[in-house]
């Protein structure tokens, strides 16, 4: 199968201008099978995907988000099929417990263009000896990101290669002249994202790669691009703050689920 991992669309990202219709559409053209769909913080695009009367046809959506950390840029997430938690639409979570409730609840996560900007990508954004750490925890780094330099995307897929881990490839597509320009190719046909989360953790291989999409916000800026990094970080901060009670209230509920759970399971035991 070949599918775009790193997609964003127009119901789902506020700085999405392409349509999820239109990126499927866009994608079968390319020959593509399926996309994963990241928005930021948001689900809203396959909520939307699921109330249709009528779906695509040979090819297969599947859910993901890209969450925006407070310490350690943005992360790829990917829960099993049915697997619903509120507080992945809820930025700012410090990396750490991030990593826990998505192991916890079945799903798999992996750093976004882990070599990109900072604020933005891990290796530029959190500190070197915590990182070394967090890095063994994940399942999976994206190591073609379409939007990306050629030596950014070779160094993610070298501390992929020491660390053992799998590569995703995407496009990291906003906009309708960038789809389908990073791609991933799974050896078995894959359905859902249970089926996805099963190949991965099997160690199954993966093969990405693409074209690099050359005309980014970054390339258009230059050297004034770094005003708008430093923006970001200013309104990341904000809406993690402005979120604060919300994400705290589900931090809570989900640890105590998880909790209950461990109860549960040691209940059984005895």
């Amino acid at each position: 199968m070949k599918l775009d991992m790193h997609c964003h669309t127009r119901e789902g990202s506020p700085d999405g201008k392409v349509g999820l219709l239109e990126n499927i559409e866009l994608l079968k053209q390319k020959g593509y099978d399926g996309m994963l769909i990241t928005d930021h913080d948001s689900y809203k695009a396959y909520r939307y995907y699921q109330k249709l009367a009528e779906k695509p046809s040979d090819f297969v959506v599947l859910k993901g988000i890209e969450y925006d950390t407070i310490d350690a840029g943005h992360m790829l997430i990917v829960m099993p099929s049915g697997v619903k938690l509120p507080i992945l639409e809820l930025r700012g979570l410090p990396i750490a417990p991030l990593i826990e409730i998505v192991h916890y609840f079945g799903g798999i996560i992996g750093p976004a263009h882990p070599c990109g900007e900072k604020f933005l990508s891990i290796r530029n954004t959190l500190r070197e000896r915590k990182s070394e750490n967090i890095y063994k925890k994940f399942d999976f780094i994206e190591g073609y990101n379409a939007c990306e330099e050629t030596d950014s995307n070779l160094l993610a897929m070298r501390i992929a290669q020491e660390l053992g881990l799998p590569c995703f490839g995407g496009s990291d597509s906003h906009k309708p002249d960038s789809v389908g320009f990073g791609y991933t190719i799974l050896q078995e046909t894959i359905a859902d994202e249970t089926d996805l989360i099963n190949y991965i953790r099997a160690g199954r291989p993966t093969m990405t790669g693409g074209v690099h999409y050359e005309y980014t916000t970054k390339a258009k800026l230059g050297r004034a691009n770094k005003i708008l990094v430093y923006s970001f970080w200013f309104y990341n901060r904000i809406s993690a703050l402005i979120r604060r009670k919300a994400r705290n209230l589900e931090l809570m509920e989900t640890r105590l689920l998880t909790s209950l759970d461990s109860f549960r399971a040691g209940s059984r035991a005895n």
